[in-house]
């Protein structure tokens, strides 16, 4: 006679352990199908379709005109290069506040050698060299000097300020070449050739950014400056070297835009300031959760671009853009900071979880 079989006494908790498995796997795959869809991970984009369906609806005939797109790419280019240098710095913890002096340095330096009869090739070089020198000496003055980011990049923008008035007597620099204006105003597909440069440097930055060893030494120390010094990241040739990025970016934005202006104008680089910050912040809470990134920020830029392209259309006053741009700063920083906090919120659930089911466990 043979026994009818017994259920043990573990298969009710095997049962329920492979149940608990299914439901965890199957929530950590909607976790992974909608994050990247959120709209704490996309905001940029859920903000840029409501305003494009409200201006469309406003003032559909001028806001969905493709001369209006295209002096939107066009004229965003040289912000999204002035708020990718400013990235570099950010990433590895250090604020800029000289970039826009460095843009208005970099438009005045190369008008006046022109100027004086050196060719736009050597211009452009001499002055890339002098935007990698202002950011040597931004680096040293940090790590060196041990000044604070913020009052040494703010006491270097004065010192900027006073070589562009003093370079430039305070008066614009006229009779640019033409071929050193084609460089900015010539097109290709309709489009711009600073939209291509900014395309360009962007992918290389992002490259070495978010697929290099110096990229993750570049955010390991803007994350922790101290872990990464132990850990053996040189911080202070990392910090050093993301100002000379920056410095060097800026450069570049500063003779394009004076080759786009036709002029060297001595006011030019200021007003990159605020939008160059608000859109590395509001950047920072775009594809990365609170981390400086590229393509986020260069994202931002065209939104915000956007957003104070179609008020101006709407017949807004001049003063939009100022307070636009200000108001979105202080909502991305903000927003950062909440991502940040909600993500160690997070980091602590889950380990009070796992330590809570290892007890059980045990």
């Amino acid at each position: 006679m043979t026994d009818s079989p017994t259920a043990s006494p573990d298969a009710p908790a095997s049962d329920t352990t492979a149940t608990s498995g299914q439901a965890s796997s199957a929530e950590a795959w909607r976790s992974r199908l909608w994050r990247p869809l959120s709209f704490r991970n996309i905001s940029a984009i859920y903000i840029f379709v409501a305003m494009f369906i409200l201006f469309s609806l406003w003032v559909p005939g001028t806001f969905l005109t493709s001369e209006t797109w295209r002096s939107i790419l066009s004229q965003q280019a040289l912000t999204a290069l002035a708020a990718i240098a400013l990235v570099v710095p950010l990433s590895a913890g250090a604020f800029n506040l000289a970039v826009g002096a460095e843009v208005g340095f970099g438009a005045i330096l190369v008008a006046w050698l022109i100027s004086k009869g050196i060719s736009a090739g050597e211009a452009i070089v001499i002055t890339m060299v002098g935007g990698v020198v202002v950011g040597i000496v931004n680096g040293l003055l940090v790590v060196r000097a041990k000044i604070d980011s913020f009052i040494a990049t703010l006491g270097m923008s004065s010192v900027l300020l006073a070589m562009i008035e003093w370079i430039s007597g305070n008066t614009q620099i006229l009779n640019l070449p033409t071929s050193f204006q084609n460089i900015a105003t010539n097109e290709l597909f309709g489009i711009t050739y600073p939209v291509y440069f900014m395309l360009v440097v962007a992918l290389l930055v992002w490259y070495v950014l978010e697929r290099t060893p110096a990229g993750r030494r570049v955010y390991a120390t803007g994350g922790n400056i101290d872990a990464a010094r132990l850990a053996g990241v040189r911080t202070q040739r990392v910090i050093i070297g993301a100002f000379i990025t920056g410095g060097a970016i800026a450069a570049l934005t500063g003779w394009l835009t004076s080759a786009q202006l036709a002029v060297g104008d001595p006011t030019i680089g200021p007003p990159y300031l605020l939008p160059a910050f608000a859109a590395a912040f509001l950047g920072s809470t775009q594809f990365r959760g609170g981390r400086y990134n590229v393509w986020g920020t260069v994202l931002a830029v065209y939104v915000l671009a956007v957003g104070v392209k179609g008020l101006q259309l709407a017949g807004a006053p001049t003063w939009i853009p100022d307070l636009f741009n200000g108001v979105a700063l202080l909502l991305a920083v903000g927003l950062a900071k909440f991502q940040g906090s909600s993500r160690r919120t997070a980091a602590i659930r889950r380990l009070i979880s796992r330590s809570a089911a290892a007890a059980a466990e045990s």
